[in-house]
């Protein structure tokens, strides 16, 4: 029992016993320091500063720049700009899709790849009547007969219901003979009239160029893009004096008639009418001759 109280008691004094620690110098022996310490406050010192240096390195690391250098960290602005990265990733998507879809539209039209459908001036004219506000009227003999002269002098009159309060003109883009008529069954989704080489063509309607490029099967093509989701094609043509993105007025010169392109016999003017992705036979609306 003596020798196990002993040991606690030796123990404890060995951490209490008083050192002096002395700095010299070397040469003259001269006390610069001393310092009075035990083996407690020895130990006490230690643990301080090694918690003092382990709380100013986690400090360090999460509230400065520093922590970037350390494996596995990521820096807050290359988070941020990851982020923004995604989000414009995304819209981009987006745009390519949508832009893929209409050259997808605009590939069809240029090489006719459609399926056959029986489209005709009626359904054009009655969807049409569907989308504006229509009053019943009973015109007088008068307004009759002046009804029917504006007809027969507006040929090229593609909305021509005496009940629509707006009209949509189509203007021929050329006058000539017609070699090759407008056949689904053929896939020729056109009409090809022939003229001398240099004809001006004209826009059939007010719109906007959205394709005017050289093409090996067709030479020189512009299509232009109308309201009312109508699309006029004309292939084969010699010059183009309108660009992709240019607005036309209808009848406004937009190139000249000749005999580019693999698929032509001689100087002619392949004209196509497209009416919501659909053809339509353009001798329907336009008077060629």
């Amino acid at each position: 029992m003596s020798d196990k109280k002993k040991k606690p008691k030796k123990f404890t004094k060995k951490l209490l016993n008083k050192y002096r620690l002395v700095i010299l110098n070397e040469d003259t022996f001269e006390e610069r320091l001393s310092f009075r310490l035990t083996r407690l406050n020895v130990f006490v010192l230690i643990s301080l500063s090694s918690i003092f240096l382990v709380v100013a390195t986690i400090i360090l690391i999460a509230f400065t720049s520093l922590r970037e250098y350390i494996p596995g960290y990521s820096s807050t602005e290359l988070k941020k700009q990851a982020t923004e990265l995604n989000y414009k990733t995304d819209s981009l998507m987006q745009v390519i899709a949508v832009n893929e879809q209409y050259y997808s539209s605009i590939k069809k039209v240029l090489y006719g790849e459609v399926s056959s459908v029986d489209f005709n001036r009626d359904s054009i004219i009655e969807a049409t009547k569907s989308e504006v506000d229509q009053q019943d009227l009973i015109p007088n003999k008068a307004d009759s007969l002046l009804r029917e002269k504006v007809k027969k002098e507006d040929k090229y009159n593609l909305f021509d219901s005496a009940k629509l309060n707006t009209s949509f003109v189509l203007f021929p883009p050329v006058t000539g003979t017609i070699s090759q008529d407008y056949n689904i069954k053929e896939k020729h989704f056109a009409v090809d009239i022939i003229t001398e080489k240099g004809t001006p063509v004209k826009a059939t309607a007010d719109g906007t160029v959205i394709f005017a490029e050289w093409t090996t099967e067709a030479g020189y093509v512009i299509i232009i893009e109308h309201s009312k989701g109508l699309i006029s094609v004309y292939k084969h043509n010699s010059l183009l004096t309108k660009t992709q993105g240019d607005l036309v007025k209808s009848g406004e010169v937009i190139a000249t008639t000749g005999n580019t392109g693999d698929l032509t016999t001689g100087p002619h003017l392949h004209f196509e009418l497209w009416s919501d992705g659909y053809p339509i036979n353009p001798t329907n609306f336009i008077d060629f001759n």
